[in-house]
């Protein structure tokens, strides 16, 4: 499974938890992620803007999602 190093995809399937994926005995899936965002000029070199994402199969997990994540982007220049 690409993402995933073999060695740590043989320990989670024997049970074991990991640290961001948590998850032991993963039924593995491709992750798949559509990202969109809109920007903004604020003022003078800042911008921001809405940002969501649409995750599938979050974690490499076939059990878990599809989720939304929301989030903001801010970008200054000095």
């Amino acid at each position: 499974m690409k993402g995933v190093i073999s060695s740590f995809q043989d320990y989670l399937a024997r049970g074991g938890v990991g640290f961001i994926i948590g998850d032991g005995a993963l039924n593995y899936g491709h992750e798949n992620i559509l990202e969109s965002y809109y920007t903004l000029h604020f003022w003078r070199g800042s911008y921001g803007g809405p940002d969501i994402q649409y995750v599938v199969n979050p974690a490499y997990n076939r059990d878990r999602g599809p989720v939304f994540i929301p989030g903001f982007r801010i970008h200054v220049e000095l």
